[in-house]
């Protein structure tokens, strides 16, 4: 099956890029979660999160943002012990503060695909070059984001977690996904 060209042949990556990149998300639990793993992703490569997003799910309740609201820091320090996640105090504090921030938005659902109209945005990428890192619409919302109280949001974090969630469409024409999502 021809693939995206960032697509490794791990199973786990491959599993992720054939069944969830890409495809429009509009569940505000699977919204925030990938939100917060995009955030851990800075710095690092997807298939690093991608491999601890179990353990993730295991440690940060399920991503259950009413629960990680009152994320303590005792907690905080418990989880920089834990090898099984990327043990990063910044990261680890700003899954507290990006928790309080959601629950303060109404409808965060519907807000995040405000900035790309309600709709998916299809792109017609035929290669690397093409995909860009950054879009104005990935701007704009790092930038409410921001002012929102969320962090570890740039726009590049936004513009992933865009692809991520099937805001933006960026399977490149040469990818089987390509041609399965605009069906």
């Amino acid at each position: 099956m021809p693939r995206c060209f960032w697509c490794s042949d791990d199973p786990l990556y491959q599993a992720y890029h054939d069944h969830e990149w890409g495809t429009p998300q509009r569940d505000p639990a699977l919204l925030f979660e990938m939100l917060l793993l995009e955030g851990f992703q800075a710095g690092l490569s997807w298939i690093t999160v991608l491999r601890k997003r179990e353990r993730y799910r295991q440690v940060l309740d399920g991503f259950d943002p009413v629960k990680l609201a009152d994320l303590s820091d005792a907690r905080i320090e418990a989880l920089m012990q834990d090898a099984g996640i990327i043990r990063n105090r910044l990261k680890l504090k700003a899954v507290r503060r990006n928790a309080q921030a959601w629950l303060a938005v109404d409808n965060p659902a519907e807000w995040l695909w405000s900035f790309v109209g309600g709709t998916p945005k299809i792109n017609h990428f035929t290669g690397r070059s093409e995909v860009p890192a950054v879009t104005d619409e990935a701007k704009a919302m790092s930038k409410a984001l921001r002012k929102a109280g969320f962090t570890f949001v740039g726009p590049t974090i936004c513009y992933a977690f865009m692809q991520a969630t099937g805001m933006v469409m960026d399977h490149t024409t040469d990818c089987d996904r390509y041609a399965a999502l605009l069906r």
